[in-house]
């Protein structure tokens, strides 16, 4: 039985002056991606998303609805062959200043979709693409 790890996280959107705007983060390795984080125990997978987008972020948000499953598996130096799925949410900005742990990461910003999606396909993750693509359809964006 391989190990299970679950991690949860968003695509966070808001709406500024009419204007909708997508949150990236530059993680530790210098790429762009979504605030996500591991689960801990007694939390639902949302729950873990909406705090790990808080944590990382400095912003509170409400679940709209799932995007998708990541799923994949690595190799971990005590574990062995761990299972790791990672869920990722629509989730609307309520409130908070945009503020970087950076502890976890590099930075955060809002973007406008189209310039979310250049990030996202120059400087993000290949399995990301289709979160974003799914998040920002879901929003009534074509990319």
């Amino acid at each position: 039985m391989a190990h299970k790890e679950i991690s949860a996280g968003g695509v966070v959107y808001r709406r500024e002056g009419g204007q909708l705007q997508i949150q990236l983060i530059t993680d530790r390795y210098g790429k762009m991606s979504f605030a996500k984080g591991k689960q801990e125990p007694g939390e639902t997978v949302e729950e873990t998303a909406l705090r790990e987008i808080w944590e990382e972020t400095g912003v509170h948000g409400v679940i709209v609805q799932p995007i998708d499953i990541i799923a994949y598996q690595y190799e971990h130096a005590e574990f062995g062959l761990v299972d790791k799925e990672v869920h990722y949410y629509l989730v609307e900005s309520t409130q908070g200043e945009l503020k970087a742990q950076i502890e976890e990461i590099r930075g955060v910003d809002w973007y406008e979709p189209k310039e979310a999606w250049e990030k996202q396909r120059t400087s993000g993750y290949d399995n990301n693409d289709f979160i974003l693509e799914k998040g920002l359809k879901l929003l009534g964006v074509e990319v």
